[in-house]
């Protein structure tokens, strides 16, 4: 059985080496049964619209991506069991890569059939704010004729297509975020995932970046 020492080194050397790591999560950590039982009693109203851009930049555009998200926060019980394992990932990959992981932010996503995202990149060059993406699958009994791969691209040519991975339940991925274009193609049936960004600190003066 993998432990978390051992998942989390091979996601820091995936990271070192290749600058993205795509493993598996057991289906019995608390972590996914908590999502999963978070998942199951969600009003689906709770989900908005997904956007792009930050504060002023933010728009609404479903050229670009026609996902519903919703945040996660600590107040609530289960939502905190999956915050607090990332928060043991970042202690691990500051320890390990020195990467100066400061805080997490993360929500579910819901794909509807026909939903989609197109290529993008987390966060650009220069830009300190999104350091290293995470998403988790949260999708038993995924086909291959149910869509929603995530396509990620090379970050030199980003025309080449480097890996496309399915969205089955337990299958984690991370990659750096300002690197990496990716997308998500056109799901046919009800895709989940928890899509998460880790930021360092950009706090100047009295104003704090991001927000505790």
């Amino acid at each position: 059985m993998t432990t978390n020492s051992n998942l989390f080194g091979n996601i820091a050397q995936d990271l070192q080496y290749n600058g993205y790591s795509i493993q598996s999560l057991s289906l019995d950590l608390p972590s996914v049964l908590a999502l999963q039982a978070r998942l199951a009693e969600l009003d689906f109203s709770a989900f908005n619209q997904a956007g792009i851009g930050r504060k002023e930049d933010h728009q609404t555009d479903k050229t670009i991506r026609r996902d519903k998200i919703y945040w996660l926060d600590q107040r609530n019980e289960l939502e905190s069991v999956f915050l607090n394992y990332m928060d043991e990932v970042k202690g691990y990959m500051n320890q390990r890569l020195f990467m100066g992981l400061f805080s997490y932010e993360c929500h579910f996503a819901h794909y509807q059939p026909g939903a989609f995202y197109k290529k993008h990149l987390d966060a650009f060059k220069g830009q300190t704010n999104r350091v290293l993406s995470t998403v988790l699958y949260l999708n038993p009994d995924w086909q291959t004729g149910d869509g929603g791969e995530l396509v990620i691209y090379d970050g030199k040519d980003h025309e080449k297509e480097l890996i496309r991975v399915a969205p089955s339940l337990g299958t984690f991925v991370t990659f750096l975020s300002d690197e990496f274009p990716h997308e998500v193609l056109p799901a046919k049936s009800a895709r989940f995932s928890i899509a998460g960004w880790f930021r360092v600190n950009n706090s100047i003066g009295g104003h704090i970046d991001p927000p505790r």
